[in-house]
This record gives C-alpha cells, structure tokens and sequence, in this order.
C-alpha cells in the first residue's frame, strides 16, 4: 500500500463530476488497483476514490497548471469506464509504501456469520423469485454479505446484523453508493436484515429507500417450531 499526504485538487469526470478544492489530504493506492481520498475529519469513508480494476498514470502538469503551482498530476483511469480521477499535487508532505501481505478477511461472529449462510441457503426469504448472486460481494469498502437479484432482475445488497442499528444502515448505504456506479448492477436498492432492528433504524433505512427484514434465527436454523408457538 501506497501512503501519500499531499496538498492537492481533486476531480472526478465520467458519468458523475466532482470537485474537492485545494486541500491537504490522505492519497490511498491500494495493491488491488484502488485509489481512495481521505480527509482528517468527518469519517472513515473516503471523500472520493476510484474502483478497482483501475491504472495510474503520473503525467507532467500542463503549462497553465504548472503556473498555478501544480507540481505533478494523477490521472487514474478506470479499466471498465471512461470514468476518471485526476489529482493535481501541489505539495509532497510525507510518502511512504508498506506490505500489508494477504489480508485473511472479516471474521464475524457465529451468529452473523451463520446469519449470512442461512440467508443464502433460504434466499426465497427475502422474497419470491429471489436469486443468490454470491455472499461476501467485494467492493473497494469492504464485502457485502450478500448479493441477490429479485424477480425482476433487480440487484439487490443485503446487509446482515444480530442486531440492526443506525450505523448498519449508514454502511449499507456506503455500499449501495458505490455498488450504484456499476452500470452492470445498477440500480441496486438494499435490504437491511437483523434479529432485532432498532426504530431509529428503521426509520433512516426508509428515508434512504432501504427495506429492512427482521429474521427468526431459530426458525432458519429448524430448531423452533413457528407452529405450536401460542405467541
């Protein structure tokens, strides 16, 4: 992994545009072709990146950027897209590369993990016509537990927690963001499911257009008999 802190520019152009102003930042070139943005405030989300497979090229600022101080420029070309991230370096502050060696994945705890096997197993679950694409889905932001497509095609993220909070559905909606900017997938909605989902939860998963679903582990796992229950 590549470290850079710089003071720079930074533009995205392709099917969407955006500009971050001059500013000193964290650059993240990640050994998987990735390229992520970072400020020192705000979260951990990058405020802008490019997706994987993508290629880097340092090209010398044109004369007018030269001017303005530009002292060497990042274009990074996505291999699928027209889509492109072009960082104008205005300052070298610190750079640094490391190997991280391969990296063994998240491990969740049972209840999750076996949460995400069962739900494979049994996606009719999430509705009739439902389709298992792959568990564990890769994004540059990390796995999605599950990708499936509805009975119309439809992709769908699904984000799996014992119990579903607001910070659940705020990394859905990392996900469905960058998942959204494949035109292979998109559009993608998502479905939030938990044991339990908290009503603040539910709440901002409606306002972002997201289903929640509330799963009965025993009931997945064929250890209770939804029947002779008398509530």
């Amino acid at each position: 992994m590549r470290l850079v802190i710089a003071k720079c520019s930074v533009d995205y152009v392709g099917r969407l545009k955006a500009h971050l102003p001059l500013a000193v930042r964290l650059l993240l070139v990640k050994a998987d072709g990735s390229v992520l943005v970072h400020s020192d405030g705000g979260s951990y989300k990058p405020l802008n990146w490019m997706s994987p497979p993508a290629t880097l090229r340092t090209v010398a600022a044109a004369d007018t950027a030269l001017e303005e101080g530009v002292v060497e420029q990042w274009v990074v070309q996505s291999t699928k897209q027209d889509d492109k991230l072009i960082i104008n370096i205005y300052e070298h502050i610190h750079e640094s590369n490391h190997h991280l060696g391969t990296d063994p994945g998240l491990i969740k705890d049972g209840v999750e993990a076996d949460l995400q096997r069962l739900l494979a197993d049994q996606i009719e679950l999430l509705g009739s016509g439902f389709t298992l694409v792959r568990r564990e889905y890769f994004t540059a932001i990390g796995p999605v537990d599950i990708l499936a497509r509805d009975a119309n095609g439809a992709a769908v993220a699904i984000e799996l927690k014992r119990r579903g909070d607001i910070d659940g559905v705020e990394q859905l909606t990392r996900y469905l963001e960058l998942l959204n900017r494949d035109p292979l997938l998109a559009p993608v909605r998502g479905i939030f499911a938990a044991q339990q989902i908290k009503p603040q939860a539910r709440v901002l998963a409606a306002d972002r257009g997201i289903e929640c679903l509330t799963l009965d582990y025993d009931a997945m796992r064929g250890v209770d008999d939804s029947a002779s229950r008398l509530f």
